[in-house]
């Protein structure tokens, strides 16, 4: 199973082209100060019920480690997956599975930068606590985290997977074309796969849904072919996480 997430959906619009892809998982931001898609908890509501509807599973999206806050939004707004994308720590993604729906799935961004993961002192802790997903994403030296379009280092990346037990997504200046440089990790046994926000944007800026098509056939392509040499392909080592449909 490969499954392909968009991020930062603002209109129904949107949402329909994404389903029409064939996405897996539509991220929608909220509690991300300043964020060119963050959204109030009404229009949270209504667009992750859009993505309902339409077939794919909507992601909270967020930056906050106000453990009440986003309990209360996952209630309010029936949404079962979590990406974690700040520097929130383990002990958050404890109180999350204690207090918030009983099915959620949290997913953990971790960050790298300079051939360095930022969380790395971290790891065992958010898998002891109960992160089901990690998703590795690429930091920009001043700080800057998500949908910077910064290529991801598959180097760092590979060395960074091979560390963890859990399943995990890719992110990074991700697109149509540059599935190949990843092969490394579309073999690895824990890939579960791909998180794209700039690669599926038209000139207006929203999100396509012929370019997320694009992106989906040419990753799930790359899920599908042949390991490179001396990489052997195998099944997931651990169980994946909640279906998102």
């Amino acid at each position: 199973m490969t499954l392909v997430k968009f991020c930062g959906a603002v209109t129904r619009q949107e949402v329909r082209e994404l389903a029409g892809a064939g996405a897996d998982l539509v991220g929608l931001w909220h509690g991300v100060p300043g964020g060119r898609a963050e959204l109030p908890r009404d229009r949270l509501a209504g667009l992750a019920a859009a993505a309902r509807d339409s077939g794919p599973a909507p992601v909270l999206v967020t930056f906050s480690a106000d453990r009440d806050e986003l309990t209360a939004v996952l209630a309010a707004t029936g949404i079962r997956w979590i990406q974690l994308h700040g520097h929130q720590p383990p002990a958050l993604v404890r109180a999350l599975k204690r207090h918030g729906p009983p099915d959620l799935t949290v997913v953990k961004v971790l960050h790298l930068r300079g051939g360095g993961c930022l969380e790395s002192g971290l790891l065992s802790a958010y898998e002891r606590t109960g992160a089901d997903v990690f998703l590795l994403d690429s930091a920009t030296a001043d700080g800057a985290l998500g949908s910077t379009g910064r290529p991801l280092d598959a180097v760092a990346a590979t060395a960074l997977a091979d560390r963890l037990t859990r399943p995990f997504l890719l992110a990074g200046g991700l697109d149509a074309e540059n599935a190949p440089a990843y092969a490394s990790l579309t073999a690895h046994p824990r890939f579960l796969g791909v998180d794209v926000d700039s690669a599926a944007r038209g000139p207006s800026g929203r999100l396509d849904g012929a370019r997320a098509r694009a992106v989906r056939e040419a990753w799930t392509a790359a899920a599908l072919s042949p390991a490179p040499a001396g990489t052997a392909r195998a099944p997931h080592t651990c169980p994946p996480p909640p279906t998102p449909r």
